[in-house]
């Protein structure tokens, strides 16, 4: 809870406007009261059966990746993990390059099973 408790702190102090923080299960009553105490938007999806991925920030932020509809990070589509990274803050042109390296082997994979 104390990495929890310092994303909270630097979200409101606007250091970010989106948050990802992935841990146990156990916490999730405790991150739900928190969030809604501090009136900070939030979505919760679980990951496996001991954990979950909380994200949380900006209104505008989580009405995006509720927009997504998935509930995992690995259904997203190369463009909505592009968003995502930027949201949240990552390295730009890392993103980028992140963005084509999985453009190019979707591409490559397609191209496979044509040829299959």
């Amino acid at each position: 809870m104390n990495v929890f408790n310092h994303l909270v702190y630097e979200y409101r102090k606007g250091i970010r406007r989106l948050i990802l923080h992935t841990t146990s299960r156990v916490n999730r009553g405790a991150i739900e009261a928190t969030l809604r105490r501090k009136q900070i938007d939030f979505l919760l999806y679980p990951l496996g059966e001991n954990k979950i991925n909380v994200f949380f920030g900006d209104a505008a932020c989580i009405a995006v990746i509720h927009r997504f509809n998935k509930c995992h990070l690995f259904e997203l589509t190369d463009e909505e993990d592009f968003i995502l990274g930027v949201m949240l803050g990552y390295d730009t042109a890392k993103q980028c390059e992140r963005y084509l390296g999985r453009k190019k082997r979707n591409v490559a994979n397609l191209s496979q099973a044509y040829a299959a």
